[in-house]
């Protein structure tokens, strides 16, 4: 297939399909979180970030930065090691920028009514953040001039050190007990604390932002291989002009070091 067209024209329509589903789903979720659910008996209103702030986290956290951080490490294998990982690392990781600052957005806007602040050194938050400046760390590294081969290895080493963070996010709750509430649904007992339709609506909103996230994926990754084409496009162009400058034909075969140095061919 070609770098042009990373899919057929029926997987792009999937991908279409996808995102349309999701936006729907995300769109409904809103408008059942907002007008048809209840308010929560000690939050109030409060509540209602909650079908929006937990899967947009299960996004950033889990899905997006998981992706990245796993197509690192099989990049890294020499058995399954493809540029292919490489561009889903990217993809994933620019994608999940965006999530992990809607968590930390979402995070400060239900955290301002409740703790009485927009920002508070809790740790969960602490290395939420954190997780984000790694992550910006990360796709600064690979604006770096190099050889892509290059990139992508000091890239996913990046990825696979930046991982470190991940599981100190998830227990960071748990390990130091701050302002920052246990868990709503993937609690250490897997027993969630929310019930009816206040349920319903967050596993939608869950299953909604999911397809918003495979979406942008799919299509970042078609970005990603269009501009890899347009790369070596773009390089291929110049070789032919510099050859072209010193009057050697691109086309013509190279000379047999045995027979000695040849002149080259002037215009």
């Amino acid at each position: 297939m070609s770098a042009a067209l990373p899919w057929t024209r029926r997987r792009a329509t999937v991908v279409r399909a996808v995102g349309v589903v999701g936006v729907v789903g995300t769109a409904l979720t809103v408008w059942l979180g907002l007008w048809v659910t209840s308010p929560d008996k000690v939050q109030g209103d409060l509540v209602r970030l909650v079908y929006l702030h937990p899967p947009i986290a299960w996004v950033a956290l889990y899905l997006a930065f998981g992706t990245a951080a796993l197509s690192s490490v099989l990049w890294l294998w020499p058995r399954t090691r493809s540029m292919f990982w490489d561009r889903l690392a990217v993809s994933a990781m620019e994608v999940g920028v965006v999530f992990t600052a809607l968590t930390l957005v979402t995070g400060t806007l239900w955290g301002r009514p409740t703790w009485g602040v927009w920002w508070a050194w809790d740790a969960r938050l602490t290395s939420t953040a954190l997780l984000l400046v790694l992550q910006l760390g990360y796709l600064a590294l690979r604006r770096v001039p190099t050889d892509p081969q290059a990139r992508a290895r000091r890239s996913a080493i990046a990825a696979v050190i930046t991982a470190v963070d991940v599981p100190i996010v998830h227990f960071s709750v748990n390990w130091w007990h701050t302002l920052h509430q246990d868990a709503t649904v993937l609690n250490a007992n897997l027993s969630p604390t929310i019930h009816g339709s206040m349920a319903w609506t967050l596993l939608l909103g869950f299953v909604s932002i999911t397809l918003v996230f495979l979406w942008l994926l799919a299509e970042r990754y078609r970005i990603e291989v269009l501009s890899d084409d347009a790369a070596e496009t773009s390089f291929e162009s110049a070789l032919a002009e510099r050859w072209a400058e010193g009057g050697v034909a691109v086309d013509e075969p190279l000379a047999d070091p045995e027979a000695g140095p040849r002149q080259p061919v002037r215009s």
